[in-house]
C-alpha cells in the first residue's frame, strides 16, 4: 500500500515517483504523485481511462500532451485536466528533466498500479519498459482503474482480457502482486 512521502524509483531510467496524497489520505477521492521524468519519449501507448480523469501540473521542463490526436506542449506553471474516456498520452519529449504533479480522480487502485509497474521493472519483468501482453490483459481485467488502448477496438480488448486473464492467473499472473503492494488482486 502506498503511503504519503513514499518514493518509487525506476532502476533502469532513474525516473522517480513520490506519493503526495494517497487514496487513503483522501478517502478515495484522488491520488497525487510527483513525477520526475528523465526519460525522453512515450512511456505508454495512447490510452484512455474509463472511470478517472487526470490532471497534470508542470513544475519544471515541458510536458507533451496528445489529446484527440492534437499535440500540446505545457510549460512551467501550466496545467491540464484530461477527461475520462478521451484518448490521450503524456510524456517528456525533451532532453531536460520534467517534473510534474499528476492527480488521478477518483484514486481507485491507481497507486497499486504504479507500485506494481516499478516492482515488475525492478524484478526484470518489464523489458524495454513493457509489461507484455499477458500481464497487460490481467491488469486490464482485474484492476478497478480501467484503461484501454486507444488504437484497438474496446470489444476486442475485452474479449482478449476475458479469455487470457483467467488462464494467466493459473500461471501466477496478477494485476496487483502482494510482493509490491501488500495485497493481491
Amino acid at each position: 500500500m502506498a503511503t504519503k512521502g513514499q518514493i518509487l524509483e525506476n532502476p533502469i531510467t532513474g525516473d522517480t515517483y513520490e506519493f503526495l496524497e494517497t487514496s487513503q489520505d483522501t478517502q478515495g477521492k484522488r491520488m497525487k504523485i510527483k513525477m520526475t521524468l528523465k526519460t525522453k519519449g512515450m512511456l505508454v501507448p495512447h490510452h484512455f481511462h474509463v472511470l478517472q480523469e487526470e490532471t497534470f501540473e508542470v513544475l519544471t521542463g515541458k510536458l507533451t500532451i496528445v489529446l484527440e490526436n492534437k499535440t500540446k506542449i505545457l510549460s512551467v506553471g501550466e496545467q491540464i485536466t484530461l477527461p475520462k474516456n478521451m484518448a490521450h498520452n503524456h510524456y517528456n519529449n525533451s532532453d531536460a528533466t520534467l517534473v510534474i504533479i499528476q492527480t488521478v480522480s477518483p484514486a481507485l487502485d491507481f497507486e497499486y498500479l504504479m507500485e506494481n509497474l516499478i516492482g515488475l521493472t525492478k524484478d526484470g519483468k518489464m523489458p524495454n519498459g513493457k509489461a507484455g501482453i499477458v500481464q497487460e490483459l490481467v491488469s486490464l481485467k482485474y484492476l478497478e482503474s480501467k484503461s484501454f488502448l486507444a488504437n484497438i477496438p474496446v470489444f476486442i480488448q475485452k474479449i482478449m482480457m476475458n479469455v487470457v486473464a483467467p488462464i494467466a492467473r493459473l500461471f501466477g499472473y496478477r494485476a496487483i502482486y502482494k510482493k509490491y503492494s501488500g495485497i493481491e488482486k
